[in-house]
């Protein structure tokens, strides 16, 4: 009891259970939906299915849509992101000790064994349900290698460790790989073509967003850098506001593609969110003490993430527009 006590404390101030598990289903469902809706796999042919001789119509129906494989593949999502958190917690140890003292590892409310025992019954429960049960179980095992590999530094901690950027190159590359464990599950199960633009977009449709935010959130402006190692103190920060400028613009390109066919008000909406965007870093490029660029990135992701959600959903809706 005691243990599930300091899990709890840990769980709801570094990793909340409910909203990432929210957040686990929509990035799967972004995904599956939309590589579903380019292909034109429409609302109809999701609702279509052949009564099962002796099942009810619903059972019928989750047999046919594997709708079981849908509920493992977002609770996949979560699980993996919940063990990149306990992961990055025992890689930056050291660091948190002098920095975050503060936070539920370093100060002791939660102990490393609570997180190893914990890590290793969902890692190895996320990965039996996927063999068990999902057609793309070898994206799950290369995913779950990847992780592996970055919780370990890719067994090179003293030269990664030191490099920010080394880090990035290596660790961001996962947003891809978990991308692709989702679209490879819709391409098996409805059997859609395996290389086309509309799968490479989506490769990399949540991938930029992720690589915006990390770089993001570590600009500051001169006086607000400390001893912890930031690409703003490395190349400084109006570098690193052009850099994140030219990746918002091609994310926006991704989502441009991907929603093109679906929704033409939808690509009119991302351009608007996108020049405001860009407006707040030409702002922050004048003044770096007005705001933390990042809260601005984090706006502008969330009003994207949910045109992209209400694009799908009105599509299967309405259709086209």
């Amino acid at each position: 009891m005691e243990r599930l006590k300091r899990l709890r404390v840990y769980f709801n101030e570094m990793f909340p259970l409910i909203p990432r598990l929210c957040l686990g289903y929509i990035v799967f469902l972004e995904i599956y939906f939309i590589v579903l809706l380019n292909h034109g796999v429409t609302g109809k042919q999701l609702l279509l299915f052949d009564k099962v001789e002796g099942q009810s119509d619903l059972i019928s129906y989750l047999i046919q849509h594997d709708v079981r494989g849908v509920i493992i593949g977002g609770f996949t999502i979560f699980s993996f992101l919940l063990w990149l958190r306990i992961a990055d917690d025992f890689k930056d140890y050291e660091l948190d000790c002098r920095l975050f003292a503060s936070r539920p590892l370093p100060s002791g409310r939660v102990h490393k064994d609570d997180l190893r025992i914990f890590a290793t019954i969902l890692i190895g429960i996320t990965v039996f349900i996927n063999i068990l049960f999902m057609r793309n179980f070898i994206f799950c095992l290369i995913l779950y290698t990847y992780g592996s590999l970055m919780a370990v530094w890719f067994f090179q901690r003293h030269k990664i460790a030191k490099s920010l950027p080394l880090a990035l190159v290596t660790h961001n590359p996962v947003q891809i790989i978990l991308n692709i464990y989702v679209i490879s599950y819709a391409i098996m199960k409805y059997k859609l073509p395996i290389f086309d633009i509309t799968n490479l977009m989506a490769v990399m449709t949540l991938y930029f967003p992720a690589l915006i935010w990390e770089i993001s959130r570590k600009i500051r402006a001169p006086k607000e850098e400390t001893e912890y190692v930031t690409y703003s103190k490395l190349f400084g920060y109006k570098k690193c506001v052009d850099f994140v400028f030219v990746l918002t613009w091609l994310d926006i390109l991704t989502n441009v593609v991907l929603v093109w066919n679906l929704n033409k008000i939808s690509v009119v909406a991302l351009l608007v969110n996108t020049v405001w965007c860009s407006m707040k870093f030409i702002e922050y490029k004048k003044d770096p003490t007005k705001y933390r660029i990042v809260s601005k990135v984090e706006r502008y992701t969330y009003i994207q993430e949910s045109m992209m959600i209400a694009t799908i959903v009105i599509y299967l809706i309405v259709g086209k527009i």
